[in-house]
């Protein structure tokens, strides 16, 4: 096949899906524990994201980001309005990788310095910039030599992150809650350094929330838990409900002096009614009180049915379980065994990132698996 190259194919053909459920050609219904790497998080097939769609498509397809259009201008007053305080200014893309480039774009051309710092099993795209910031071997070697002046600091280590950034230093980019790095997530402590040591030397503070943000964690944006505000948050994955777009919203002094910078197909007008769409289903459904009530019960099952797994790690509904060298064969499992798709985040974590409408029931239903797979401690 002409995409076994890129990515390696899986042994179920999907066909539809509705809510937390995909259904394969044969009709086998799966949960849906991985919602395409948080792509869905209305669930599948919403009923008004869906009429969005079809009505927009009926009127515009595509008209380029010049020309305004009544859906683009929707989402930036939405999407400027759902911000972290202060972060209004929204430029939209087609994906997170995108989102993180011209993120560190801006933030260069906003601070006239180069120096990127970026944590150790961060992950913030395959594009050559935000490859750069991107920490894992795997994903930068074959396309080295990158950009040279990235310095990579340890996750959490406060000490450490305040000692590489300097007066060169352009931006801090992390993520509040690591996802393919294993589910990490930060300590208030951490982000706090982060924004501190950034302010001290006048460089950006840029939060890459595209696994994070949109209520995935039990607050719209995984910074306002922790009281923290940076000067870039960037989103993606699930802002349009599946369909491909991306976006950076800055702050002011950022936005001001952002530079050069464009997209043929930023912000299209079918995109931007999902999205749309997709941000009103997650505030009037409440989906991030959702997250959070879920998630916590979720692993509160997981932990009393004290499985022999070496952690359980959470924000809302980003959960990591800590499994060891199995974790494929878990996945494996789940799959072919109970009808459960969920993801890895390495070889030693299965990742759980569901639509945000998943219940309680749902939950049941993955712990009893992973009891019958896993069994349980004696």
């Amino acid at each position: 096949m002409p995409n076994d190259f890129v990515f390696s194919r899986k042994p179920i053909s999907i066909e539809r899906g509705e809510d937390v459920f995909l259904y394969a050609d044969d009709g086998t219904e799966y949960l849906d524990m991985g919602a395409s790497y948080a792509c869905t998080p209305a669930g599948h097939s919403h009923p008004d994201v869906v009429g969005a769609v079809q009505e927009q498509v009926a009127d515009l397809t595509f008209v380029q980001g010049s020309y305004p259009t009544s859906s683009r201008d929707e989402l930036y007053e939405k999407l400027g309005a759902l911000g972290p305080e202060g972060i209004s200014n929204v430029w939209l893309c087609n994906s997170g990788t995108e989102a993180n480039e011209a993120a560190l774009k801006f933030a260069r051309s906003a601070t006239e310095s180069t120096k990127i710092v970026a944590t150790k099993r961060g992950f913030h795209g395959r594009t050559m910039g935000a490859l750069s910031a991107t920490w894992k071997p795997k994903y930068r070697k074959p396309f080295e030599p990158l950009l040279s002046d990235v310095e990579f600091v340890s996750y959490g280590d406060a000490e450490e992150l305040a000692e590489a950034v300097d007066d060169d230093t352009a931006a801090v980019i992390l993520e509040p809650v690591q996802g393919e790095g294993g589910v990490n997530p930060s300590t208030t402590e951490f982000l706090e350094a982060a924004r501190e040591a950034t302010e001290n030397h006048g460089a950006a503070l840029v939060f890459d929330e595209v696994q994070t943000g949109l209520g995935r964690t039990g607050s719209f944006w995984a910074c306002e838990a922790a009281g923290v505000t940076p000067d870039i948050v960037t989103s993606a994955k699930g802002l349009a409900n599946g369909l491909p777009l991306g976006a950076t919203l800055c702050a002011d002094w950022i936005a001001e002096d952002a530079g050069p910078h464009g997209s043929t197909f930023s912000g299209g007008p079918v995109v931007s009614a999902a999205a749309s769409a997709t941000l009103d289903v997650i505030v009037d459904e409440d989906l991030p009180g959702n997250a959070q009530a879920v998630g916590d019960y979720l692993v509160s099952e997981l932990e009393a049915a004290d499985l022999p797994v070496r952690d359980i790690r959470n924000s809302g509904l980003l959960v990591g379980i800590e499994v060891g060298r199995k974790a494929n064969k878990v996945l494996r499992d789940l799959a072919i065994e109970h009808q459960i798709l969920a993801l890895p985040a390495g070889r030693t974590v299965v990742r759980l990132l569901p639509p945000l409408t998943m219940t309680k029931a749902h939950a049941d239903e993955v712990v009893e698996a992973l009891c019958d797979i896993l069994g349980t401690e004696e």
